[in-house]
Formats: C-alpha cells, structure tokens, sequence
C-alpha cells in the first residue's frame, strides 16, 4: 500500500513528513487501530479534522491526542508537513 507522506522510524517514535505536492484526493479520512500522541514539528499551513470537528490549523509544537477508531483526516496546506507520532 503506498501512503501520501515519507516515514522515518527514530527511537520509536514515526516521523511523517507530507509534501504540498500531495493530491487531496490521497488525504482520505480513516481511523487508527491504537490511540496516538502527534506533535508538529513544521505545520506548513496544513489543518487536522476529528469526526464532527472544525478544521484547526496544524502549528509547531502543538500536540494533538487522536483516540484509536476515531475518524480524522488532515488537510492539505502550502508547505511540508511533519509531524511525531507517538503510539500509545
């Protein structure tokens, strides 16, 4: 399966990086089998939606706490994104 951002696996943690090249049609919404722990590291203008949710914008250093099987999606923005994944 081929996913619309690059991953680096370091110190357990996964650092995904998503380029503004991406098609918006790649950014589907779906769900996640564990609760995740994600910290932005660039935001690139990008915005991150949970199930019946506005959008909000994706800044550094923002921490965001996603529970497993909730539906959520970002959205796309004008430069890269790269987030930390933590998995819990």
């Amino acid at each position: 399966m081929e996913y619309p951002f690059e991953q680096i696996e370091k110190e357990g943690k996964l650092i995904r990086i998503f380029s503004p090249d991406v098609e918006s049609e790649e950014l589907k919404w779906h769900q996640d089998l564990k609760d995740r722990k994600v910290t932005v590291i660039d935001g690139g203008d990008w915005k991150f939606q949970m199930e019946d949710s506005l959008p909000t914008k994706l800044e550094s250093a923002k921490q965001l706490f996603i529970p497993k099987l909730v539906w959520h999606r970002v959205i796309k923005g004008k430069g890269n994104l790269v987030v930390e994944i933590e998995e819990l």
